[in-house]
């Protein structure tokens, strides 16, 4: 028999954070996170999600031991905007075993369906502006930060609950180094034109620019496939996240006659820095993950965030913004120590941007899948 709890956002979240370590013992690519962020993160005092979502916790117990988890969660900004009744369950793990999985999912579904929703999508971990899908390929390498990593058996027991496919997506390798000459003449035809001016991100003015960052991101995004747009208090929350992190030698933003016009914004991989911690900062921890980053410096990096804006993005001249702001990063990384990086997600059918990564010699080396399903 297997027995589902349900903890409400901001409860005791021991078993659900623990059972990872159960669940992928032995697997060498997997990086649990910082326990403290996912409990903020769960925590309707701690994260601006929560201002206009909601959300739950399970875990699955079987013997008196915990054996995977999941989240379900409603997000009004996206209700709002696509009025499509559409919940999702998120964070989900669990052991090799069928009836764990369904009854996790069961209970999720039967939340979602309390709240009015009519299907079911997932995982999001609690909405699409965080980590998202379960991989189903390339599980022989860790995952990047903000990036899920599963078991090959997880995306299958999905699968047998009774769910579909929805959408891929894939994760991009990236080595920095020389790049090749179609990217370097990119790169010169915009360098080369008077009305374009670059900077990166000023931590000075990180709040300021943050909000730029994000009202491009906002308007170059808002297209996709499931967008929700970042409120203002979820802009605050990042710029406060950014602090510690950001390098600005890896940020980019490109301005069209003083107009600001394109960003990108990599990270130090967090993972990197906090492989061996076992998702704990104290006491040790902390000190750890500051050396590595303040004095050994990290080795690899993520792209979190590329967009263009629209009234730009199919102006003929300026088709190589998006390689021009991968080259300065690609220098400002090179500068740093940083050899490798991540440059993702980016949606399966989104040929135009996957086209212009392999320009850049970004190589697909991960494929998440969600799921949905219509609940009856």
């Amino acid at each position: 028999m297997v027995e589902i709890k349900q903890t409400p956002m901001g409860g005791n979240a021991k078993d659900f954070l623990d059972v990872v370590d159960s669940i992928y013992r032995g697997d060498s690519a997997y990086v649990r996170p910082l326990d403290q962020e996912l409990k903020d993160r769960l925590n309707p005092k701690k994260n601006p999600f929560f201002e206009h979502g909601e959300g739950v916790m399970f875990t699955a117990h079987r013997g008196g031991r915990c054996v995977g988890r999941a989240t379900a969660s409603i997000d009004r900004e996206h209700l709002d905007r696509y009025k499509d009744a559409t919940g999702f369950f998120g964070f989900v793990d669990t052991i090799d075993d069928e009836e764990v999985a369904r009854e996790l999912l069961v209970r999720a579904e039967k939340w979602l369906k309390s709240k009015g929703m009519t299907r079911a999508r997932g995982p999001l971990s609690l909405n699409v502006n965080e980590e998202l899908g379960v991989l189903v390929d390339g599980f022989d390498t860790p995952p990047y930060m903000m990036m899920p990593h599963h078991r090959p058996y997880q995306g299958g027991l999905i699968e047998k609950a009774g769910y579909t496919k929805a959408k891929d997506f894939f994760a991009w390798s990236y080595v920095v180094g020389d790049l090749n000459t179609r990217t370097k003449k990119a790169h010169a035809e915009i360098k080369a034109l008077p009305e374009i001016t670059s900077r990166t991100v000023s931590l000075k003015d990180l709040d300021r620019d943050t909000e730029l960052l994000v009202d491009i991101f906002n308007d170059a995004w808002s297209d996709n496939w499931g967008f929700v747009p970042f409120t203002r208090n979820e802009v605050k929350k990042m710029a406060s996240d950014f602090k510690l992190l950001l390098m600005p030698e890896i940020t980019c933003i490109v301005s069209i006659d003083g107009e600001p016009a394109g960003v990108a914004v990599a990270v130090p991989n967090l993972n990197e820095l906090i492989r061996d911690s076992g998702g704990k900062l104290f006491p040790f921890g902390l000190v750890k993950l500051l050396y590595r980053l303040k004095v050994e410096g990290p080795r690899t990096a993520r792209l979190i965030l590329l967009g263009i804006r629209k009234k730009w993005r199919h102006v003929r001249k300026y088709a190589a913004l998006s390689a021009y702001m991968y080259a300065e990063m690609n220098e400002g990384g090179r500068r740093l120590g940083i050899k490798a990086g991540e440059l993702g997600w980016t949606l399966e059918d989104n040929g135009a941007v996957n086209a212009g990564i392999k320009m850049m010699g970004g190589k697909p080396y991960k494929r998440y899948r969600v799921y949905e399903k219509e609940l009856a």
